[in-house]
């Protein structure tokens, strides 16, 4: 069952606070990768590249856990545990490029490698928890 963000949160997602993305490996084991962000008020969505490790363990399995600290108080921080509920390509590149005006302050994604095919990924929190 999804739960909301707090609204004392939420702010985080305006800021370059980057998140730890927590994927579970095929052996069991976790991989934790750091990601960029945003909430479109029912998803925390994030982006990467097909085929990559995360993109393959999200797609076996879809729980995902994220914790988010705030750039300015390191003791402020948001955990969410949750599913990725879509995967999708469709308006991937324009996200990454939101990202990365948010991010980098680059209007375009500067860092894309030739063939690279960009994925979107929505994430329903069933589990949020803070701190701050």
């Amino acid at each position: 069952m999804a739960q909301a963000i707090p609204e004392t949160f939420l702010d985080l997602f305006q800021k370059q606070a980057f998140a730890n993305l927590g994927t579970i490996m095929s052996d069991g084991s976790p991989q934790v990768t750091p990601v960029w962000v945003d909430y479109d008020g029912k998803y925390v969505r994030f982006n990467s590249a097909l085929g990559r490790v995360k993109d393959g363990n999200v797609r076996r399995d879809p729980r995902v856990s994220l914790s988010i600290l705030d750039p300015d108080n390191p003791y402020r921080y948001l955990a969410i545990r949750g599913r990725v509920v879509e995967i999708t390509q469709k308006g991937a590149d324009e996200h990454i490029n939101r990202l990365s005006q948010k991010y980098l302050g680059q209007a375009e994604y500067p860092h894309r490698q030739p063939g690279e095919v960009r994925v979107l990924y929505k994430i329903e929190p069933e589990k949020v928890s803070s701190m701050g």
